[in-house]
Order: C-alpha cells, then sequence, then structure tokens
C-alpha cells in the first residue's frame, strides 16, 4: 500500500506523500496562554475550531487556487475547516502574512455564506469561496473561509496564515466538506511524526511510513466528531485512575495533554518539574490504556523545554481543567504525538500508534 512513500521517507527525500513540518519553539508566554487556548477551543461555543493558535507548534505549507498560492496553515486534526486570510481583509495580521486573492485564482467560485467563527478574545470573520486546496501534490475542492476581518491580539504574534482542519465534518463550521472529504486519492488516510528537532517532522497523506516506523496498535474511533478513542486507565506505578468514562482525542493542533481535574490532578501530584530542566531524569512514568493497549510517558516526554534568551527552562506540558459535568473527553495533543507517531484513517474510522523500528 505504501511502497514508494516508504522508499521516500527511507531516503529522506520530498515527494508526493511526504509533507514536511515546520516547529516553533514554544516561549513561556506561549505556555502560559495555553489552558486559555484549549478552553476557547472546545468550550468556547458551538464549534470546534474555537481556539487562539498563537501557540500552536507544527506548522505545515498548503497551496490554494490556480495558479497555486502558498500558506502556512495549522494542520489540526481537533477541527474541520479550513481558512486563510484573504487580499480583501484590512486587519494588522492580514498586513504582514501571505494573503489569499481569489481574483487572481481560475478555479474560485464565489459564494457569499457569511463565514465566521467567534473566538474567546476576538474571531475571525469573512465570507465562503470555493477553490482547490493542495497539500503536496493531493488536491481538495472546497467551501474554505476566505478572511476578511480578524479580532484579537493573539493573531499578530502568530506565524500561521490560516487554519486546516483534519477531523470529521460533523463537527464543521456551517457543516462545509473538509479537505479529506474532497481529496482527489482513495486512501483517504494520513500520520504524523512530530519531532522537537524542526528537521525531522513530517506528515504523511496518504498512509504511513512503514519503512522506518512499526505499528503499535490500531483503535476504533468512538466519536466520529474529534478522533475519539475510548480510554480506560490512566496511571503513576500503582496508583490507578478509572477512565473509562473518557474519549481520547487525538490533538495535533495542541501542544499540551490536558484532562478533567479529578482524573488528573491524582495522576500529576506532587510531580515537580524543576525550572532549570534538573531533574527530568527522574521524574516518574505515566501511563495511559487505550483500549486494552497501555502506552506510557517518561518525563523526557511531557516536559516542555522552552529556548529564550539563549536559555533552556522547562516546564509540565500536561495541565488539569475544569472541564464542566459531560464532558468527558481528555486533551493528547503534541506531548503525546511527539512520542506516539499517529495514523488517522478515515477509511475505517481507526487510528493507530507507531513506535520507531
Amino acid at each position: 500500500m505504501y511502497t514508494s512513500l516508504a522508499v521516500a521517507a527511507l531516503i529522506g527525500t520530498i515527494s508526493a506523500g511526504r509533507i514536511p513540518v515546520m516547529k516553533k519553539n514554544l516561549k513561556r508566554e506561549d505556555y502560559l496562554n495555553m489552558k486559555k487556548s484549549i478552553q476557547q477551543k472546545y468550550l468556547g461555543g458551538e464549534h470546534v475550531t474555537v481556539k487562539d493558535y498563537m501557540n500552536a507548534q507544527y506548522f505545515i505549507e498548503t497551496t490554494i487556487g490556480t495558479p497555486p498560492q502558498p500558506f502556512t496553515v495549522v494542520p489540526d486534526t481537533g477541527s474541520s475547516n479550513l481558512w486563510i486570510y484573504s487580499s480583501k481583509c484590512t486587519s494588522l495580521p492580514c498586513w504582514y502574512h501571505k494573503t489569499y486573492n481569489a481574483e487572481k485564482s481560475s478555479t474560485s467560485v464565489a459564494d457569499g455564506q457569511p463565514f465566521i467563527i467567534e473566538y474567546g478574545s476576538g474571531g475571525v470573520n469573512g465570507t465562503v469561496t470555493h477553490d482547490v486546496a493542495r497539500i503536496g501534490d493531493i488536491e481538495s475542492p472546497m467551501g474554505l473561509g476566505e478572511v476578511m476581518s480578524v479580532q484579537g491580539v493573539s493573531f499578530l504574534a502568530s506565524q500561521m496564515s490560516g487554519i486546516l482542519g483534519l477531523a470529521y465534518n460533523t463537527i464543521s463550521v456551517d457543516k462545509l466538506p473538509t479537505f479529506m472529504d474532497g481529496a482527489n486519492v482513495e486512501d483517504k488516510s494520513f500520520s504524523f511524526y512530530l519531532h522537537s528537532n524542526p528537521d525531522e517532522s513530517y506528515m504523511i497523506l496518504p498512509g504511513m511510513d512503514t519503512a522506518n516506523w512499526g505499528v503499535i496498535d490500531t483503535h476504533k474511533v468512538v466519536e466520529e466528531a474529534y478522533w475519539s478513542l475510548q480510554l480506560k486507565t490512566i496511571a503513576r506505578g500503582t496508583k490507578v485512575i478509572d477512565a473509562s468514562n473518557y474519549k481520547a482525542v487525538i490533538d495535533s493542533g495542541t501542544s499540551l495533554l490536558v484532562g478533567p481535574t479529578h482524573i488528573i490532578d491524582p495522576l500529576i501530584e506532587g510531580i515537580i518539574v524543576k525550572q532549570d530542566c534538573s531533574n527530568i531524569d527522574t521524574l516518574p512514568t505515566l501511563s495511559f490504556t487505550i483500549d486494552t493497549q497501555t502506552y506510557t510517558l517518561d518525563g523526557i516526554d511531557y516536559v516542555l523545554q522552552m529556548e529564550q534568551a539563549g536559555e533552556t527552562s522547562c516546564l509540565m506540558g500536561i495541565e488539569t481543567m475544569a472541564f464542566p459535568e459531560g464532558f468527558n473527553y481528555l486533551i493528547m495533543g503534541d506531548v503525546f504525538m511527539r512520542k506516539y507517531p499517529t495514523y488517522f484513517n478515515l477509511n475505517d474510522n481507526t487510528v493507530s500508534f507507531q513506535v520507531k523500528l
């Protein structure tokens, strides 16, 4: 299924299927804003795209239109829409980011339908335009949000020109089809290989890298909205916490691992991450069981190392949040995905995690 892509991955070239992923190093102020960002994304309103993407760590290049216009976007498995800054946008962030010019694309078709996403600290406002979006050589004719105005200071600091959502269309704003819905491939699957070293991060579309990575286990999606899997337990040593009422959401657009207070607090109670990073090797191993498979994170995995002013500092990459009653999710973001490369398969609605061969 993956012979040509595996060869490309093995020799390290960039070809159809292997997409470079760029990494932004987090700063301390990014970390401090993360919890608010996640609250906005999952609790801020009707749509899961409510999020401050200033704190996203990973980006890819995509193109839109004919001839192709290139953009830097967040590939987000926690939302489902594509939106991009428009050349008609008058807001300050649009002045120094690449913008989409529909008039220069022979494949653009104006729709006129409003496209609005409200954020906790602002929002984006525009209209729907139909055009062709691309990741590598994969094309998808789709309705995208052409953003005319932006409100919120967070957009000023982000390097992105938009968001490319890769979750299910059930949570798409105005039920617009997703990129994967219209992608011109029979194999509707993709995978992420995220690393601390920016040069090592990449995405495979379609398929997975079987030359360098083997599958640990494959899990059925239990709710086709987010990429939600059945969580069973979380544990630290002999302390095992029942999490069977919760779903594990695998989210490439969230940097942290975040869960409800009453199951995460006892998991990380007493764990102190020294700011100078001197005790990473002595931190306890944490376990997360999905279905019947257990995945572990060591200190080196769940501690965030940040570079600022030539110095490295460390902070805990697992946070608690006071989710409301009935919001039964554990958000497993880049902290988890960096250790376990993740294969998202829309063909059979499964998620697989991999390990280095």
